[in-house]
């Protein structure tokens, strides 16, 4: 049994980050309960990512607990790019952004060798956008075998990716202050 078989539903984990949000808890404790609501809803044989836009426009991690740390450490600061990967190129474009096969997209042509190394076949990435539309981070998630995300996981990351906006936003708002 895994970790994703005792994580909440996607509408149960949203409730829990708002509730987490107003009783004051941070971004570390309350981005890792969706990455797991979305690891859940895609099948046990996917992995999520929440990666965020620092205030020098790099995207840092903000949870991905299914990640090896070296795997976190070679994709740390990467500058949003619509020609690199599915996270940069979310971030660059505000779209989501689909990569089935990594061998044959040419977008992960410098990094396909990190998540083929870890087993991981294509991936998918959805941005995370403020009410304003501005991009504060992305929802990544890694496949085992070649394919896109469901009607289903699509609206699942959606869903989540707003609840992180408003999480990441208030967090943010608080730094500015």
């Amino acid at each position: 049994m895994s970790f994703n078989d005792h994580a909440p539903g996607v509408a149960e984990a949203s409730r829990l980050a708002l509730e987490m949000l107003e009783q004051g808890a941070g971004q570390g404790a309350i981005l890792p309960l969706l990455v797991r609501a979305a690891e859940r809803a895609s099948g046990n044989d996917s992995v999520s990512s929440i990666l965020v836009l620092d205030q020098h426009g790099l995207l840092r991690n903000g949870a991905s607990p299914g990640l090896p740390a070296d795997y976190l450490d070679a994709i740390d600061g990467l500058r949003p790019d619509p020609k690199v990967g599915t996270c940069s190129a979310a971030a660059a474009t505000g779209a989501v952004v689909l990569t089935p096969d990594f061998r044959a997209d040419e977008k992960w042509a410098e990094l396909r060798h990190l998540p083929l190394a870890l087993g991981y076949v294509g991936a998918w990435s959805q941005p995370i956008k403020s009410a304003d539309g501005r991009v504060l981070g992305t929802f990544g998630t890694y496949f085992r075998e070649q394919r896109e995300p469901s009607d289903s996981e699509r609206r699942n990351i959606e869903a989540l990716a707003a609840t992180a906006a408003t999480v990441i936003g208030h967090h943010k708002g608080r730094c500015q202050e």
